[in-house]
């Protein structure tokens, strides 16, 4: 594998240090290729200071404990970033193993990858409370934890993180539908410096959960709860009071909601940039009109999503039109949308992109002739 003159020119005339930041903007695959040339790049590509930043999701889904436990010994002290998302095979051992397989002073009290900042373990749906226990007691630093499709995870697994990660900036649990509003809570009550929640596609919290976002997370700029059903104006105007920087929120399928959420975002939400309202059909021209009068509407709303909220008009269209930095609209099924509002809306935004979709107008009937509508075959059938 290795050659027999190891020394090359290059290990001769580049020290180490300047090597070794040569090795550092390589990715996985690479490194490991590096490692087979020679004994010297071996060592230099295996260097801890090199996986700080793991993304084994192109590399090896199907991945191995014996490969984790590598890693772990190899850059455990160094690892800040690290991508085992959908990787099959990842449970609560593996997580153990990557965490915990370093001890301290060999009287087995363990410790973990202590510069750990960022974890994505989506779709690795064999993690359990277990594992996120495992986690957050061994990374105290950790700021990023996806766990999108990860379906066993129940309010347990919440309440770890609540208590041990008051770091945490974002938290994508989507589709983790087992979770409701009491774990939720805990994460709220926990982890003050929140800045960005998907909680899409859990159908069991309600209105509790925005209370406590609104009563805990002040700093919060991305909220993402589509096809959470249960949600109302109650919860959304407590929310809008007290979380003056958000910017980005999808509500599409929060199908209770009404124009006073829309109210609520235009006082309070100047900051706002990205709003869907995709499904929730209970969204009048007026509520786009307060929108369209607020603060955030003249120089920050960028995207607004309306796909089949069956009221809103042209009018609507009308509303929006002083929103300068207006970039996308969505109003596919808008069937009271028509051609004419979106040119009107075109002369005052020229480059906006408009995603409408119109019926092909029913062709009119034949008139006159007799020719036969089918070949000698179909009226023979």
């Amino acid at each position: 594998m290795f050659t027999n003159s190891d020394e090359a020119v290059i290990n001769k005339k580049l020290p180490k240090e300047l090597l070794l930041r040569i090795f550092s903007f390589l990715d996985v695959v690479t490194l490991c290729r590096c490692a087979q040339v020679s004994r010297s790049w071996n060592v230099l590509a295996l260097d801890g200071s090199n996986w700080q930043r793991i993304d084994l999701f192109d590399f090896q889904r199907d991945i191995e404990g014996r490969v984790v436990e590598n890693i772990s010994k190899r850059c455990g002290g160094f690892l800040r970033k690290l991508s085992l998302r959908g990787c099959l095979g990842v449970g609560p051992r593996l997580i153990e193993i990557l965490l915990l397989v370093q001890t301290l002073r060999g009287d087995n009290e363990r410790i973990g990858c202590p510069l750990l900042e960022q974890l994505n373990i989506s779709w690795c749906d064999q993690v359990t409370k277990d594992g996120i226990q495992a986690l957050v007691r061994s990374c105290p630093g950790l700021k990023c934890l996806f766990l999108k499709g990860c379906t066993q995870l129940e309010d347990e697994a919440l309440k770890h993180i609540g208590a041990h990660c008051p770091e945490l900036v974002t938290l994508n649990l989507q589709t983790c539908s087992q979770i409701t509003d009491e774990g939720l809570i805990t994460i709220c009550r926990g982890c003050h410096r929140l800045q960005s929640l998907c909680v899409s596609g859990c159908g069991n919290i309600t209105d509790a959960i925005l209370h406590a976002l609104g009563q805990n997370c002040p700093r919060l700029r991305i909220l993402e709860v589509a096809r959470c059903s249960q949600l109302t104006d109650v919860g959304f105007t407590t929310l809008a009071r007290n979380c003056h920087e958000l910017e980005k929120m999808d509500l599409e399928e929060c199908v209770q909601i009404t124009d006073g959420t829309l109210i609520q975002l235009s006082i309070h939400c100047p900051r706002l940039q990205v709003l869907s309202l995709s499904h929730c059909e209970l969204i009048t021209d007026d509520g786009i009109r307060h929108l369209g009068s607020g603060p955030c509407a003249h120089d920050r709303l960028e995207v607004i999503e309306l796909d089949n909220c069956p009221l809103i008009t042209d009018a609507s269209l009308e509303h929006l039109k002083s929103c300068h930095s207006l970039d996308r609209i969505e109003l596919y099924d808008c069937q009271q949308i028509t051609r004419a509002g979106i040119k009107r809306l075109r002369t005052h935004l020229p480059n906006i992109k408009v995603h409408a979709y119109f019926a092909p107008v029913t062709p009119p009937p034949s008139v006159g002739g007799s020719r036969q509508r089918f070949c000698r075959c179909c009226v023979l059938l």
